[in-house]
């Protein structure tokens, strides 16, 4: 049986895309994965994944004495992802990315391993930058990123298939949402936005009169005594209820989840991520904004959250966008070409 390794993490958008193809080749394949202790450790091994840690540093994008250890802990981390791959002799890598895929990208190079690595963002970030000449394709969720490399190939973004099998009426059960208001889902990511949730909390008498709500809020941020009508999950392992309920969408402007609720043609209302960040989710949103697939509101903008939820609701423009877009999953293609990679690999040994 043939091995694959999957690489990837620092962040739950690196982790959960893997495990969407992970899940597809687990019957066909041995897969593995490699990270480090991070939040990739805790998805892989919920999810029944042999893992194997390789603390790997990260690049602080600010002047600290942290990163003047980075090349003596990189050389440290190159060293144990060599052993590690020498002993498993994975047939491919596949990286999505981060700083915890670079010591497996780099081990399987040495040992002329394949390697396929993805990115999800309209700009590529650095991770995918270095590695980019390491690797047999760099595969896009966009098709301008694509063009960007010279061994670009666009394949659109893997998605989860349970993500896409939902219905609404059971999910809207499952939540216990009864009246005829439509249902509002609010995304801040696993670890849940200040801003996205302040900004819900505040207003929540006024959004109640319009919508019931499902406020994904994000481990330990849950309040007491919530109201009726609006209903808290700390984290949703089934995703595919929460999106089928919704009939708008209030989130980050994260690629994964960009991704996923164009495909499921959702309304949204994209809140992204500018502080302490490279400026990717402003570019995702502002790239579907600009084919009226969307409608943005930026972090300085929550006090008017009601009035710009209400607006979104009811655009029939974006609605009528939606109803023709054109985003699917891209999990199809990608393990197409992995079988496809491995097939000619195993022609060639």
């Amino acid at each position: 049986m043939k091995t694959i390794l999957f690489t990837g993490g620092g962040s739950a958008g690196h982790v959960v895309p893997n495990l969407a193809i992970m899940n597809e080749l687990r019957y066909g394949y041995r897969v593995i994965y490699m990270g480090t202790g991070g939040i990739e450790r805790e998805l892989v091994g919920r999810a029944g994944f042999p893992f194997f840690r390789v603390d790997c540093p990260k690049l602080v994008r600010s002047f600290t004495a942290e990163n003047l250890k980075i090349p003596y802990r990189l050389h440290k981390a190159k060293r144990h992802a060599l052993e590690i791959l020498k002993k498993e002799r994975p047939d491919l890598v596949f990286s999505k990315g981060g700083f915890a895929s670079y010591p497996a990208v780099w081990a399987a190079h040495k040992l002329k391993i394949p390697v396929l690595t993805h990115e999800s963002d309209l700009t590529a970030g650095l991770c995918t930058k270095l590695i980019a000449k390491k690797c047999r394709y760099v595969l896009t969720s966009f098709p301008e990123t694509a063009a960007a490399f010279k061994n670009g190939k666009h394949v659109g973004s893997p998605i989860r298939k349970e993500i896409l099998c939902s219905e609404q009426s059971r999910a809207r059960r499952k939540y216990g949402f009864v009246s005829q208001k439509p249902v509002l889902l609010v995304l801040g990511g696993g670890s849940g936005s200040v801003a996205i949730n302040g900004a819900v909390r505040e207003h929540l008498p006024a959004l109640l009169q319009q919508f019931d709500i499902l406020h994904l809020c994000g481990k330990g941020n849950a309040v007491e005594h919530p109201p009726v009508g609006y209903v808290q999950r700390e984290y949703e392992n089934d995703m595919g209820s929460a999106y089928a309920c919704a009939d708008l969408v209030l989130c980050r402007a994260g690629s994964n989840t960009v991704f996923e609720v164009l495909c499921l043609k959702k309304n949204a209302v994209f809140v992204p991520l500018e502080k302490s960040s490279r400026g990717d989710q402003l570019d995702n949103a502002l790239y579907f904004e600009k084919s009226g697939l969307c409608t943005i509101m930026r972090e300085s903008e929550s006090a008017n959250v009601v009035d710009a939820l209400a607006a979104a609701h009811k655009n029939a423009a974006v609605k009528a966008a939606l109803a023709n877009c054109a985003v699917t999953s891209g999990t199809p293609a990608i393990l197409e070409l992995i079988k496809s990679i491995l097939h000619e690999e195993g022609a060639r040994g």
